[in-house]
């Protein structure tokens, strides 16, 4: 064989290899085997953009009582924050983190001339904090929920590249650009399944604890645009209507208005923790009769 065909034979191999590597990388969703093993706690992480610093209180509390899912699935904002959890960062570490993060990170030029963000900002420090582990090598199982554009049908993805993943399931539209996967285009998992119970029983779940930030009704203040509160009322019925499955939903009052600096942060923070300790004996409760 000459020195020529051997080369090009190299190269075939190596570009198969790199494509099936890539594949390997796309989010998809694989469904468990059967006979493995079901998730014992599951802890869905609901939507809510610059809300979902909340999140971060209700790990916090459940880490301090020593409650460990062994599950985590989110939608949108909840996406990142579970995404990060899952992939072995503590509840203090993620506080810190929730702290110290610069919203410069997300910013992208095109947004100077009125142009949605792609949202690749998000997708790259996700992959940065899960050290570019794809989703099925994280410690802890993960699935990020999406919405499919095409059809209007909520997609899991447990499996292939996580920043990726988390990028789809918080592509708010009018916010950021839906994402394309393999030939199929997604947006916010929040379009569908606001905080996505009923995926975590899906995925075989016994205890299923929930944590919604969406804003109470009873806290809209007046001259909130018509469109805020039309999807305000959206998210509460798709929550409503998924919240019988959950053992335990928690809802803290964090208010109305979301904020972006520090101190809001800390507020929300505290009232989610606060919120998610008042809800321990249900959840040791629920756990206790799972088992």
């Amino acid at each position: 064989m000459s020195r020529a065909v051997g080369f090009v034979l190299l190269l075939v191999a190596f570009r198969a290899c790199a494509a099936g590597e890539e594949a390997s990388r796309t989010p998809h969703f694989e469904a468990p085997a059967p006979g493995s093993p079901r998730p014992h706690i599951a802890l869905v992480l609901g939507s809510g953009g610059h809300r979902g610093f909340a999140h971060v209180g209700a790990i916090k509390a459940l880490a301090e009582n020593g409650i460990r899912p062994d599950l985590v699935i989110g939608s949108s904002i909840g996406a990142a924050v579970g995404a990060l959890y899952a992939s072995g960062l503590g509840a203090a570490e993620l506080e810190k983190l929730a702290y110290d993060l610069n919203m410069m990170e997300f910013f992208e030029l095109k947004m100077l001339f009125g142009k949605l963000p792609t949202g690749s900002g998000v997708e790259n420090l996700v992959n940065r904090y899960v050290k570019g582990r794809a989703i099925e090598q994280l410690p802890v199982a993960f699935a990020a929920t999406a919405t499919r554009v095409r059809d209007h049908a909520l997609v899991l993805f447990n499996r292939g590249d996580t920043g990726l993943a988390v990028r789809a399931s918080a592509a708010s539209p009018g916010e950021f650009e839906p994402v394309e996967i393999a030939g199929e285009t997604y947006m916010d998992g929040d379009e569908v399944s606001p905080v996505p119970i009923r995926a975590a029983r899906r995925l075989g779940a016994r205890v299923v604890i929930a944590v919604d930030v969406s804003a109470y009704a009873t806290e809209t203040p007046p001259g909130v645009p018509a469109k805020w509160i039309e999807k305000d009322a959206r998210r509460a019925k798709q929550i409503a209507a998924e919240a019988p499955e959950a053992d335990v939903l928690i809802h803290p009052d964090i208010g109305y208005y979301a904020g972006r600096n520090e101190a809001y942060r800390r507020r929300v923070i505290g009232i989610a923790y606060r919120a998610t300790r008042e809800k321990l004996p249900a959840i040791l409760a629920a756990i206790g009769r799972a088992r």
